[in-house]
């Protein structure tokens, strides 16, 4: 599997991670590092108690990573909860629609992990 087809199949953006990591050889070298990166699960482990600070930084870390590795919509949607605990910005969304995408995060995050996963074990 290339670097290409990891990205087609976990619907992640190669030609922004290109922009950024410039080879495929870093490209693949970072990406599974996102194996062991425990920003999701800060964020989705704050979620469980609506720890505003907690689903501020976690969510944070996560958009952050993501944006560097090209994983666009994860990145979006992390920017989306961090702007919504960010200290000092007004809440807009209710608990339940905060879990709501809490669970559509767990979800494409699980997606992307399992194509990563599969990519580092063809790789050997």
């Amino acid at each position: 599997m290339t670097v290409q087809e990891l990205y087609a199949n976990i619907g992640g953006d190669y030609a922004s991670a290109k922009k950024i990591l410039m080879m495929d050889k870093m490209i693949s070298r970072f990406i599974v590092k996102l194996l062991d990166d425990k920003s999701c699960g800060r964020l989705l482990t704050a979620g469980q108690t609506m720890d505003p600070v907690g689903l501020f930084e976690g969510a944070h870390a996560m958009k952050g990573v993501c944006a560097n590795l090209g994983l666009m919509d994860l990145s979006h949607d992390a920017s989306d909860i961090a702007e919504e605990f960010r200290p000092g910005n007004a809440r807009r969304m209710s608990d339940d629609e905060v879990a709501k995408r809490l669970a559509d995060i767990q979800a494409r995050y699980d997606k992307t992990i399992a194509g990563i996963r599969a990519f580092s074990e063809a790789q050997g």
